[in-house]
């Protein structure tokens, strides 16, 4: 492990000479740079950075930390080879730098619902290629499939800020210094152990669940006397940045799938700038993310807020979650006949 190693001497070590690598690392310093300064304001506090400013559907209710967050990293791109800038706090993508050769989508502050509870927060980003020709600005520019990404990464802001990155050698960790104002390698090539007993989803939705998401967590609810003969622990942030960090740290699997719900009928989180990074980061530790269906990189989008079922985490168990999704009634117990949508269900 290279303990100490600043962000800045890790990208330019891992540019070296490549042209394409050094604008890669201009804009992940461009961000970090903006991210610490979001740190800080979140340090400070204040009941005023929860205050409800618009809402873009069910349940997702922007505040004013929000809107701090998306000028602060916008102000701080201008200057970066960034052709364009797709944000979940604007309706389009925006053009930036004519001669820029990336384009970058962010989530500038996941988890609005903690920030006036003090709970875990991030900011979650995306770098592309740009195409040539003067069509960055167009947002088809962006729906490319997330095996085109070329850096991605999150910062959590908890008790410690720290940044998780990849740009396709591993997922590492590095972490905020305060007193030199510099993000420092932390845990190098991170791993996600290929089983676990620990899952994340919102339970108060179980009504609302097709059957493989239902029969699964009811596997893991039944522990040691199921069909899984062993104990699970669930837990909920509601941040998906901090849930993402957690299963850095020590394994898990994470659930955000599509439900019954109107507004929910495709998933809830938007594919190009919340789960293609976060699906990156995974599988660079050896872990897995999907839709139920589909590998989440795979997947070609067809809107710039194009939202999907999220599944990822330890690989063993969303492959799991997977096979449920192909075949939910695998042993007899779980025959058809006695499902929700049963024979014997009014």
């Amino acid at each position: 492990m290279n303990d100490g190693v600043s962000l800045e001497q890790h990208l330019v070590q891992w540019a070296g000479n490549d042209p394409r690598r050094a604008d890669v690392g201009v804009t992940l310093s461009a961000i970090a740079g903006a991210c610490a300064r979001i740190s800080d304001i979140i340090a400070i506090g204040g009941n005023i950075l929860a205050t409800p400013r618009a809402e873009h559907g069910p349940g997702d209710v922007q505040k004013e930390l929000d809107v701090m967050a998306n000028a602060i990293l916008f102000t701080a791109l201008r200057d970066a080879p960034v052709a364009a800038l797709a944000s979940e706090e604007m309706d389009s993508a925006v053009p930036l730098n004519a001669a820029g050769t990336l384009l970058v989508a962010i989530d500038p502050l996941d988890g609005s619902s903690n920030i006036d509870t003090n709970a875990s927060i991030g900011t979650i980003f995306s770098i592309l290629p740009a195409p040539g020709g003067g069509a960055a600005s167009d947002a088809r520019a962006f729906f490319q499939p997330g095996e085109n990404q070329l850096a991605a990464g999150y910062i959590l802001y908890g008790p410690q800020t720290a940044l998780a990155l990849t740009t396709g050698a591993g997922t590492h960790i590095f972490t905020l210094n305060r007193h030199t104002r510099e993000f420092c390698l932390s845990a190098e090539g991170v791993r996600v152990p290929p089983r676990t007993r620990e899952f994340a989803i919102n339970a108060s939705n179980h009504r609302h669940w097709d059957e493989p998401i239902r029969i699964y967590v009811d596997d893991c609810l039944k522990g040691c006397d199921g069909p899984r003969g062993e104990d699970f622990n669930m837990r909920w942030i509601a941040s998906m940045v901090a849930e993402a960090h957690r299963v850095l740290a020590r394994g898990g699997i994470y659930m955000y799938p599509a439900d019954l719900r109107a507004g929910y009928e495709h998933g809830r989180l938007r594919l190009i700038y919340e789960a293609n990074p976060v699906a990156w980061l995974m599988e660079q530790a050896g872990g897995a993310a999907s839709t139920g269906t589909a590998r989440i990189l795979e997947v070609l989008p067809q809107a710039l807020h194009q939202r999907v079922p999220l599944i990822f985490g330890s690989r063993e168990e969303v492959a799991r979650l997977d096979r449920y999704h192909r075949d939910p009634y695998p042993l007899g117990e779980r025959s058809p006949l006695f499902g929700r949508r049963g024979l014997f269900r009014s």
